[in-house]
């Protein structure tokens, strides 16, 4: 018997995108889908109907207590994954993101929004809504689709649930007076529950209710069970993962991060055909506005926030400046520090660029173009940014911490540091350099990156055998 699996996500690469879950959301149901029935549910935001083809409403689910009446439409992906929609004009079809508004504030009803999405999920999990189909598991990810468990629980399903922690720092966390907007039980706000000192915690709630929690890596998952990465949530994680209920599985990427067939680069390219390579480079320092180098070229395209480090590259960019290097980044993020990059890259326009958007192919230019990633993330679950750092033939230069641990052979296919400090990240960077002027350890290093071989195969693997035994419990 074939099993169905009924994959949640607020995020869909070439739907709707802000961080790596999209790509994760698109590729390992992709990849499930060869030995299991695999379907989407999202929400219908704007830019996910203007982005599908052709959907087919195939039923509602009634209001109750204040989230409103919704309908499920039934469409495929372009790759031809099944793919629910949940449609609420109301809720969804808004300008801005999936979760904030144009001017990047949060969504004042952001949990009426996600309660919605997922008592939805539930009820087209249970086949209360498509008649031809209902899940043997929901795989739920992140604070937006957490409460599934939860309401699967609280209707007496006993419908086996996961839920992946792609971040845990992101909670949904909302006032008291939300438990009765959602319609969850009154019982329900205790410590073993979605009680969070104080308030109602989204997250907490899958954290309680999953018949199995997963993360993104195997360090991540040891690392959340401590005070220093567990968000306040450190003892429910540390008894899950005593109760063997808690598992990392590292993420993989697709093969469109093939440098000899990936999208938007200038020239294709194979490992040793460094010239080639070089013409990435070239393009990328005209393409910014910096000058022509025969120095190294650090790239960076991320979320811009605290997690991410961007106030320690800040700190070390005069220095790798002052060395010969150039600095490219690009992302959106908070308005701080997109405020601070802009200042910095005033000052030596040259030397450093700084995009304040994301483009898929312009980001494919910087991965294929540097020569070094950097990753001082202060936390990293996983990570897919080093991984197309290093098939594309760029060394990333991260902390040793979740996913960069992992995937990051410290002198061979990149470097890491320990301490989330400007200094520890700098120390990275002189090894970098020191790299960069020995051109055979240099291009041997990168023949191993391109080597690492980081595809999905491994990973749904091992996300089908956690599927099965908790259908077949």
């Amino acid at each position: 018997m074939t099993l169905r699996i009924l994959f949640a996500t607020p995020e869909l690469e070439g739907l709707v995108q802000v961080g790596g879950l999209a790509a994760v959301s698109a590729a390992l149901p992709r990849a499930l889908r060869q030995k299991a029935d695999t379907r989407i549910v999202i929400p219908g935001y704007r830019s996910v109907l203007k982005n599908l083809g052709p959907i087919d409403v195939i039923g509602s689910c009634a209001a109750f207590a204040d989230l409103p009446g919704c309908s499920i439409a039934r469409s495929k992906t372009a790759d031809g994954t099944t793919l629910y929609v949940v449609l609420s004009p109301e809720l969804f079809e808004r300008e801005g993101g999936p979760y904030t508004d144009d001017r990047g504030r949060d969504w004042v009803d952001n949990d009426v929004r996600f309660a919605r999405f997922a008592l939805a999920t539930a009820q087209l999990a249970s086949g209360a809504v498509d008649k031809e189909w209902s899940a043997d598991l929901v795989h739920a990810n992140d604070w937006p689709t957490a409460l599934v468990p939860a309401y699967l629980a609280w209707q007496g399903s006993h419908l086996p649930t996961v839920l992946t922690i792609h971040n845990l720092a992101y909670q949904g966390l909302f006032g008291r007076d939300t438990l009765g907007r959602i319609g969850a039980p009154s019982s329900a706000f205790q410590i073993e529950g979605l009680e969070f000192y104080g308030k109602v915690s989204f997250l907490k709630g899958g954290l309680v209710y999953a018949s199995h929690l997963t993360t993104v890596s195997e360090t991540y998952a040891r690392e959340i069970t401590t005070p220093e990465f567990g968000c306040g949530l450190e003892g429910l994680l540390a008894k899950r993962w005593r109760d063997q209920e808690l598992t990392g599985i590292l993420n993989g990427i697709d093969d469109t991060w093939d440098p000899r067939t990936c999208p938007g680069l200038t020239q294709p390219f194979e490992a040793g055909d460094w010239r080639a390579r070089s013409m990435n480079s070239n393009q990328v320092r005209k393409q910014f506005g910096l000058a022509l180098s025969r120095g190294p070229l650090f790239g960076l395209v991320a979320r811009l926030v605290y997690q991410k480090g961007l106030d320690l590259v800040l700190a070390t960019a005069e220095t790798i400046i002052a060395s010969g290097g150039q600095i490219v980044i690009m992302g959106r993020g908070e308005p701080e520090i997109e405020q601070a990059l802009s200042n910095a890259q005033k000052q030596r326009p040259k030397d450093m660029a700084v995009a304040l958007r994301f483009d898929d192919a312009e980001a494919r230019m910087i991965f294929a173009g540097s020569d070094f990633y950097l990753m001082p993330s202060r936390f990293e679950p996983c990570g897919l940014s080093q991984m197309y750092a290093q098939r594309l033939g760029s060394l990333p230069i991260g902390r040793k911490t979740g996913g960069l641990a992992e995937t990051i052979n410290d002198g061979q296919t990149g470097f890491l540091f320990r301490d989330s400090s400007s200094e520890s990240l700098l120390g990275g960077i002189c090894r970098a350099f020191a790299a960069f002027g020995q051109k055979n350890r240099l291009n041997k290093m990168r023949e191993g990156a391109m080597a690492k071989s980081y595809d999905w195969a491994k990973s749904a693997g091992s996300y089908r055998s956690l599927y099965n035994r908790l259908a077949a419990a």
